[in-house]
């Protein structure tokens, strides 16, 4: 952190975070990482709701309808366990292969589709394990009154739960917004302010790799800059959880 703040912080300024690049990887080039600061949210954000999607469900379903020591279950966890302690390099290659097999360029779909992947195993045991500290005799006395499991999970689970899922969509999130392998053959690399999700689209690591591959320099310096920037979101999104999470912990019943 020093290293990258001590090499990151001469290069950084307004016009850096606020104007689009203009000159490319040239040395001197002028503008700045604002599409990159733009692609980065745009696609982690993407990613992180097509994780939530399937993932909330899947962390309801493996505590909801499944019996706590179901033999499903504990093989479920384990597998997503080691999906999530596969590297990341692995699932931009595997969406690398998905991508050419169903015809897409590098765009932001198919590098949200690869993040989501990514991020899922992580969100779902993050959510596995909020899920299971409800109180179970909570659950109980929801199915008594005559709740369904489905009712009981919208109304009752969720209420209870809702800070601790929102921490772990929030750190999904951070997670997606820092990786730079599973988006280097995905997402592909523009310049360009405008995004579509069928275009190429520039994320923070990436501009990181690129700048700091260069022989140049006054582009290295901007490398640093780009990783203080990624550092500081991904600080700021910590911090965002922990606050969220304390101003809704106020709604779980202790």
């Amino acid at each position: 952190l020093a290293t990258i703040a001590w090499k990151g912080a001469g290069a950084l300024s307004w016009e850096m975070l606020t104007q689009a690049p203009s000159g490319g990887s040239a040395p001197g080039a002028g503008g700045g990482i604002l599409h990159a600061i733009l692609g980065s949210l745009l696609l982690g954000l993407s990613a992180t709701a097509l994780a939530a999607a399937v993932g909330l469900p899947v962390a309801l379903y493996l505590n909801l309808y499944l019996p706590r020591r179901s033999r499903f279950g504990l093989l479920a966890r384990y597998l997503l366990d080691v999906l999530w302690g596969v590297p990341s390099i692995v699932y931009g290659a595997f969406g690398f292969l998905v991508m050419v097999a169903l015809g897409l360029r590098a765009s932001l779909l198919a590098g949200s589709l690869t993040v989501a992947l990514l991020i899922l195993p992580m969100m779902i045991r993050a959510m596995d394990e909020i899920l299971r500290t409800i109180p179970r005799a909570l659950l109980e006395a929801s199915l008594a009154a005559g709740a369904t499991r489905w009712q009981t999970a919208t109304r009752v689970v969720l209420r209870q739960a809702f800070p601790g899922l929102l921490t772990a969509a929030l750190l999904a999130f951070g997670r997606g917004v820092g990786d730079a392998a599973s988006v280097l053959f995905t997402a592909g690399y523009s310049d360009a302010l405008e995004f579509s999700f069928f275009r190429p689209v520039a994320t923070l690591p990436l501009a990181v790799f690129y700048q700091l591959n260069t022989p140049f320099p006054e582009v290295q310096a901007r490398g640093y800059a780009s990783a203080l920037v990624l550092t500081a979101l991904v600080l700021v999104i910590v911090i965002l959880s922990r606050l969220l999470t304390r101003r809704y912990r106020r709604n779980v019943i202790r």
